[in-house]
Parts: structure tokens; C-alpha cells; sequence
């Protein structure tokens, strides 16, 4: 009987000590990943903002808007462009046509 409770508790301690180590690391990725998630979704952020399909999106999103500022009434186009201002005002603008850059320029220049 005493020898089967020694063997009990050597089991639970075996699996115990077996465990241990995959908790203090699970542990630790957690840790660390709190730590640095925010330096690594930055960069994953910047990757993404540099990346090809990004750039045509947003040029294409450009163009839509510069549509729908020439056909819009005169009331809504200060609205409209200060929008467009507001979306593209971190952007590079050297990822666009010229004609975007162009257009992008005479809306922060206040033609209308």
C-alpha cells in the first residue's frame, strides 16, 4: 500500500517536473510578446503600407474620389476635399500619377 502511494506521488511529480518546463515557456512567449507585439505590428504595418497592392489601392481609391469630387456639387466640394486632404495627408505622394499629385496639390493650395 505504502509503495503504491510512493509510486502515485512519483508519477504526479514525474509529470509535474515534465510539465514545468513547457509552462515556463509558453509563459515566457507571452511575456514576450507583450513586450514586443507592438514593435512587430509596426513593422508588419509599415510592410504592408509599402507593399504594391496597398499603393494601387490607394491610387485607385484616388481616382474614385477625384470622380466623385469633379461631379459633386460646389457645396460638397469643400467637404469632399478636405476628406480627401484628411486621407492622403501621411501619404507619399510619389506613389501617384502625376495627375493625382497634381490634383492632391491644388486641393492643399484651397483651388476648388
Amino acid at each position: 500500500m505504502l509503495t503504491l502511494l510512493k509510486m502515485t506521488i512519483a508519477g504526479a511529480f514525474t509529470v509535474v517536473l515534465l510539465l514545468l518546463p513547457v509552462w515556463l515557456i509558453q509563459g515566457n512567449n507571452f511575456f514576450l510578446y507583450k513586450v514586443f507585439a507592438p514593435q512587430y505590428e509596426q513593422v508588419r504595418r509599415e510592410t504592408f503600407e509599402q507593399s504594391k497592392a496597398y499603393t494601387q489601392g490607394m491610387a485607385q481609391h484616388l481616382a474614385k474620389q477625384m470622380q466623385e469630387y469633379q461631379q459633386t456639387t460646389p457645396e460638397n466640394k469643400d467637404s469632399l476635399a478636405t476628406l480627401i486632404l484628411h486621407e492622403y495627408a501621411d501619404y507619399n505622394l510619389l506613389d501617384f500619377q502625376p495627375y493625382q499629385r497634381a490634383f492632391i496639390e491644388k486641393l492643399r493650395r484651397g483651388e476648388r
